[in-house]
């Protein structure tokens, strides 16, 4: 009976995450949900801290990598990079899809997706708003669909990698090989497929007069950090040390440097911080822990294992299909950490573990209550003015998404 009432209660949890009742915040559900499994003694004070405990490179890597953000942001950096590629565009609305499609790339590798929706989207509103783009949603679009198709390009390139992988994460010198052809295969069929659809849209004028801001001394130490932080995160990846740790340090090492530098009042940074994805997380692991005492971890774990030994091939393709849909009805992050705790167990091939993480990462293009990244790009849309309906981002997540992650599959045997 203890066990159906967790599954309820897991199920309400989530659905007030993604569906939002009474516009209460996500994390107020999570950490609700959690705070009910213990009041109902459904899962012990000490499980519930395990629990929590268990997401602690999760928080340390969230908050380095959201503070270095939004110093960025506050220095106009990527407003800054936004115009730089809009005035290289040349008055060509192709070119400036293309360029700002580099950038979301590039944005996505080195700050993780959750940057790309938050700090870029409103650069990219504002930098086609200064090229007179009539039509500017196409472009608004690169921000959520390569938010989760470059996030698996490097282990920080997205926190469901951490979650994932856990202490279990490969050393950079293998997870480059493992992944740098399915992520150029998913950026690349990602691409063709949203401008394939947005083609139409894209014929026309746009300014090439454009001005350039000046970027602050602020925003030049921002890319220095950020440099900085990405050679050091490698550096720690190939080590095979845990990420969060010298994430946080970096990242509150660069935005104290550029706070002092610009002085600027440090609160106006701390307030520009998402702090309430940390406990959407911590709540979110919580429900997991309560998930293991039902026993389906070592249900699914016994399923992944009779499958692999039957047929590897099928198995990579079942688990990347069906993780990826699953992300779209329950949301990538209790997705991903169900995922890692089943995929770590022993003999489960690497090949399958791969085709997991690229069902997490990818998955969620499909709808707009997939991941994180595209719930928190869907708010920065709507504070520009803009607006996409969850049925036409369905319809357009279903034909990119589907058709990227087949290929990206396929390309786990190249």
């Amino acid at each position: 009976m203890a066990h159906y009432i967790i599954w309820i209660i897991i199920f309400f949890t989530i659905a007030g995450v993604i569906i939002r009742p009474f516009k209460v915040p996500e994390a107020i559900w999570a950490t609700g949900g959690a705070v009910v499994l213990v009041i109902l003694q459904l899962i012990s004070p000490a499980d519930a801290f395990l629990g929590i405990a268990k997401g602690s490179d999760v928080y340390l890597f969230l908050i380095g990598m959201m503070l270095l953000a939004e110093t960025a942001r506050e220095e106009k950096l990527f407003d800054w990079l936004a115009a730089h590629a809009t005035k290289m565009a040349k008055g060509s609305s192709t070119r400036l899809f293309l360029l700002i499609y580099l950038v979301g790339v590039i944005v996505t590798t080195f700050l993780s997706n959750d940057a790309t929706a938050v700090v870029l989207t409103p650069a990219v509103a504002a930098a086609v708003k200064a090229a007179k783009v009539e039509k500017q949603l196409p472009y608004l679009l690169i921000c959520a669909f390569i938010a989760n198709a470059a996030s698996f390009v490097l282990p920080i390139s997205n926190p469901a990698n951490l979650v994932i992988y856990g202490s279990h994460m490969p050393p950079l010198l293998q997870w480059l090989p493992q992944y740098i052809i399915p992520s150029i295969v998913a950026i690349g069929v990602t691409y063709f497929m949203l401008y394939l659809t947005q083609r139409k849209t894209l014929k026309q004028k746009i300014e090439s007069n454009i001005l350039i801001p000046v970027l602050s001394e602020g925003g030049r130490t921002a890319i220095f950090g950020i440099a900085i932080t990405a050679v050091i995160l490698l550096a720690a990846s190939a080590l095979n040390i845990q990420l969060g740790l010298p994430t946080a340090i970096t990242g509150i090492l660069t935005s104290a440097i550029v706070i002092i530098r610009a002085r600027k009042n440090p609160l106006t940074v701390v307030k520009g911080v998402s702090w309430s994805v940390l406990p959407l997380v911590g709540g979110l692991f919580v429900l997991v822990e309560a998930l293991n005492k039902t026993g389906i971890i070592q249900i699914l774990n016994l399923l992944l294992h009779q499958s692999a030994q039957n047929s590897v091939n099928q198995t990579v393709w079942g688990s990347g299909v069906i993780i990826a849909f699953a992300c779209n009805l329950i949301n990538n992050l209790p997705v991903g950490l169900i995922t890692g705790s089943v995929v770590q167990g022993d003999h489960i091939p690497e090949i399958v573990k791969s085709a997991a993480l690229i069902g997490v990462d990818l998955g969620p293009n499909l709808s707009i209550t997939g991941s994180l990244a595209t719930i928190l790009w869907l708010v920065a849309l709507r504070r520009e003015g803009q607006s996409v309906s969850a049925w036409d981002f369905l319809k357009l997540g279903f034909l990119i998404m589907t058709v990227a992650l087949l290929f990206t599959i396929a390309s786990l045997w190249i």
